[in-house]
């Protein structure tokens, strides 16, 4: 009977209280409850508008670029860098391919990969300076900044009709305007988003429950199974009515299998690969990372590379959503996206950040923005307000690393 006891210690010593794992992971549950609470504000203060069907596919089709950006800039913050320019290469990717698309009269297919390949090489020229000649981030992206957005006006001055370029032809817009098809007819709501609506959450619980496993066969703390499903269940239950909301106007949007598949890929690059567990260790110290023989500069070059292909996808999706490419195009969203995240728990001083956590806080200046834009808030009190959010998020963050 005693000899039982010690087995039993060993194999439930790694599973934590629920107090002691929220505690471990503050800065995630934190950022969630945040965006769960504003949410349930802006449904009480708009009198359940918020909660509608449109609303809620709105905010995936004007926020979804924010969170495909995000995604490249976390890497970039947790490297120990940041990027200024992205508003304005979504800008110029966005003029580069009404040339390419509505002047040009260009394959379809292939202007995206020209825009792509721009993109990338925007990155490449910012990582560049930035790895190889250990210029700051800062200064650099700053320069790319107001380059780009020249470039944008002269592209978009010399070859539009002065203000923009458009329209573009509907199987161009498809990704950033189009909606998941329907194969079986259900009336109101859309078949083929409804089913995807209940998979996703059954995904996401059989990695989740493959994810524990594996981190309770290696010792690693794991939270109560109990509390563990709870979560779980909870997460399904949003995800599926917020699923059946937009299944029941127009289905899921094209962007949003987009977003969701890129927020997959990310974060499996960012958990299980080397290249991104390396990121983090550049980031947390470059000094010892470089002395353990990996390539840093390489891996800023790549960082880089990446930030510009994820700006212009974002670029062709801004400009086509909005049929035409304008010297205005993504002006002022490096701010949306270097707050999201911020808001999302990554630190200025690299190393720390998750996906979820950046996703997060896109979400919450999307919900912000569809929520103060229903309200009839003008955009100086918008911008007021989404200040504080941010200054409140990462004080928070400090106070709570400070403290512990």
């Amino acid at each position: 009977m005693s000899s039982a006891n010690p087995a039993t210690a060993t194999e439930t010593s790694h599973v934590v209280s629920i107090g002691d794992h929220i505690r471990n992971n503050i800065r995630e549950y934190g950022m969630l409850i945040a965006l769960v609470v504003i949410m349930l504000l802006f449904q009480y203060l708009t009198n359940g508008v918020l909660f509608r069907p449109q609303n809620l596919t709105n905010i995936v089709l004007q926020n979804s670029f924010i969170v495909i950006m995000a995604l490249g800039m976390l890497l970039v913050i947790v490297a120990g860098h940041i990027d200024l320019s992205v508003g304005s290469v979504v800008g110029f990717v966005g003029a580069v391919a009404g040339v390419l698309v509505v002047q040009m009269h260009m394959n379809l297919a292939l202007a995206t990969v020209i825009c792509l390949l721009m993109g990338a090489a925007v990155g490449a020229w910012h990582g560049y300076f930035i790895a190889y000649h250990r210029i700051p981030s800062f200064i650099v992206t700053l320069s790319g900044m107001l380059v780009f957005r020249g470039l944008t006006y002269a592209i978009i001055n010399t070859t539009g009709n002065g203000s923009s370029i458009g329209p573009f032809p509907p199987a161009f817009q498809i990704v950033a305007t189009g909606f998941i098809p329907d194969f079986v007819d259900m009336g109101t709501i859309r078949s083929t988003s409804i089913f995807l609506t209940i998979a996703i959450p059954i995904v996401m619980f059989l990695l989740s429950w493959r994810r524990r496993n594996v981190n309770e066969q290696h010792g690693i703390d794991v939270e109560p199974f109990s509390f563990f499903l709870a979560q779980n269940l909870v997460v399904a239950a949003a995800t599926i009515f917020i699923g059946y909301q937009i299944s029941s106007y127009r289905g899921l949007p094209n962007v949003l299998v987009l977003m969701l598949l890129l927020i997959a890929l990310y974060s499996f690059a960012t958990q299980r690969t080397t290249i991104g567990r390396r990121i983090y260790a550049m980031g947390g110290n470059e000094k010892a990372t470089k002395l353990s023989g990996i390539d840093t500069r390489r891996l800023t070059f790549y960082t880089f590379i990446n930030m510009g292909i994820l700006a212009s996808i974002a670029g062709i999706i801004i400009a086509t959503r909005l049929n035409s490419a304008t010297a205005k195009g993504g002006d002022g969203l490096e701010l949306d996206v270097i707050a999201a995240c911020f808001i999302g728990g990554a630190s200025a001083s690299g190393g720390v950040g998750k996906v979820t956590g950046a996703v997060i806080g896109a979400l919450i200046m999307g919900v912000l923005n569809q929520g103060m834009s229903i309200l009839g808030y003008q955009t100086d009190s918008q911008k007021m307000i989404k200040g504080a959010v941010l200054l409140a998020a990462v004080f928070i963050d400090v106070y709570n690393k400070n403290k512990g």
